[in-house]
């Protein structure tokens, strides 16, 4: 039976989008690139994964300078959210609005929080997000309570929390998408970067996918690589050419909507370039790939010679003190959070230690993941150079980022911990890249309207991480999720209203 939905991704997006669309009756048909995640002997081996990277795919993009890279991006049924790190953490409330920064001012959201609220709620429901909205004051308004409560912190990083707070900080527990006992039945790790093949971590596949797929009017292609869109007179994308299985396919749908990544969903949008579209499908703003944002972000290690840190997974924890500017003449610095416990194997990974070395100061250190914003600039950009993927990133507000390193380091030292190293996260991973196709009311400076139509073409809808006008300094997982229950509602209340 022909779809009336064809979805390109099964990751946050589009699998969110599917599960809030299956009651309807639509015909949905999910294309997936990748094939389901299984279960195998490398899920819980950190040398592995980290120093092998058995998991990534064998796949080379070009960075500024034309020299090809391994970006580590994941091609599975549930995305990247099958490695993420299960944080589920709500834009805060002023990242909706213009903000000044020391590398700039954000031009700010067309939609605001309070449009958005009910959709962070439903996600969190769909997710099963373990939290408290009592304890940061940072935290914006909700209308309901998280699901569940949080994640418990492991006695090592419950005496941190007492340290943190004795110093005058004001730390809270990460919104997290994790049955602890789940994971933990089935090897003892943290879940950070790894697979999730034990329903452990609440990923697009678990919790979103699922629940579409058990409605009979929602069918699942993997193996389905979508190379290009085209367009019919009317200007509305009428043809899906997608790779199945080693077969070339051409398909059709009222409505097609795009949730391959920022990276990816650019790079098909530029690739379906033709005589009509010479600059691409949905692009005839000439922003599509522009606005690349990646987090700028560092692993902060603090240790104590005489402590050794017992921590299996660690992730539980954040501050946001330095979130918002502390006064008029203030700039906001961004997020500190825990990382997963950090092993010697994943150390190494990451170094030029001897293992036994990487392996004492993994033992004895807890992990933080220092994040700030990275501003839009039109000259950050997703091209295709002889078919390949090009990501020039350009990034900024790296002096915000410098002091927020610096106020972390100096926090840690005063509550204990006489060493503290740092290293800056490789700019060629893009592990939160967003921004490529952004939202906008005006066709001439976006991609995509409030409801993530494209404003070219009225039946292509884009619901990944492309769409988010800034990149705020939160995990951006479950602000794509909330987009994604939007763009649903909207959908349904206007498009297939019966």
């Amino acid at each position: 039976m022909k779809p009336d939905v064809i979805i390109i991704g099964s990751g946050m997006g589009g699998a969110t989008l599917a599960a809030t669309l299956a009651a309807t009756g639509l015909h949905i048909l999910i294309l997936e690139r990748g094939k389901y995640l299984e279960s195998g002997p490398y899920d819980r081996d950190a040398a592995a994964i980290f120093q092998d990277g058995v998991f990534r795919p064998e796949e080379s993009w070009l960075d500024s300078k034309d020299k090809p890279f391994n970006p580590g991006n994941y091609y599975n049924v549930g995305g990247n959210s099958k490695f993420y790190g299960a944080v589920l953490m709500r834009y805060r409330r002023e990242d909706f609005d213009p903000v000044r920064h020391v590398g700039g001012t954000t031009q700010g959201w067309p939609i605001s929080y309070e449009d958005l609220e009910c959709d962070y709620q439903a996600a969190e429901t769909l997710y099963s997000v373990r939290g408290t909205v009592k304890e940061d004051p940072t935290e914006p308004k909700h209308s309901g309570c998280y699901p569940y409560e949080p994640v418990p912190d492991e006695p090592d990083i419950a005496d941190l929390r007492v340290r943190l707070k004795a110093a005058g900080l004001n730390p809270s527990s990460l919104p997290l998408g994790v049955d602890i006992d789940t994971w933990l039945n089935a090897g003892r790790t943290t879940w950070d970067a790894y697979p999730n093949t034990c329903d452990g971590k609440m990923d697009a596949e678990i919790c979103a996918l699922r629940e579409a797929l058990a409605y009979e009017n929602v069918v699942l292609k993997t193996d389905a690589h979508v190379v290009s869109l085209s367009c019919n007179s009317e200007s509305q994308v009428d043809n899906v050419v997608c790779n199945i299985e080693g077969k070339l396919h051409h398909l059709s749908a009222p409505m097609v909507v795009l949730a391959a990544g920022a990276v990816q969903s650019a790079a098909l949008l530029l690739n379906s370039a033709s005589n009509e579209y010479p600059k691409g499908i949905a692009n005839r703003s000439d922003q599509v790939g522009r606005n690349f944002m990646n987090h700028n972000c560092s692993a902060i290690l603090a240790l104590h010679p005489m402590r050794v840190n017992n921590a299996v997974y660690q992730k539980t924890l954040m501050l946001n003190d330095f979130y918002r500017a502390q006064n008029k003449n203030d700039v906001p610095l961004g997020n500190i959070q825990l990382l997963g416990k950090v092993t010697g194997p994943v150390l190494k990974a990451n170094s030029k230690l001897p293992l036994w070395l990487a392996n004492l100061i993994a033992s004895r250190s807890i992990d933080f993941y220092a994040m700030s914003e990275d501003l839009p600039n039109p000259n950050s950009r997703v091209t295709i150079k002889n078919g390949q993927i090009k990501l020039d990133w350009k990034r900024s507000n790296w002096d915000t980022h410098i002091r927020l390193v610096r106020k972390t380091k100096s926090v840690l030292r005063q509550v204990g911990f006489p060493i503290v190293l740092s290293q800056v996260f490789d700019r060629r991973t893009p592990s939160h890249q967003c921004g490529t196709a952004r939202m906008g009311t005006d066709p001439r400076s976006s991609v995509v309207d409030t409801f993530c139509r494209s404003h070219d073409h009225q039946n292509l809808f884009i619901v990944d991480a492309s769409v988010l006008p800034t990149s705020a300094a939160v995990n951006p997982a479950l602000t794509i999720a909330a987009l994604a229950i939007r763009t649903a509602k909207h959908v349904q209340e206007k498009e297939f209203a019966t």
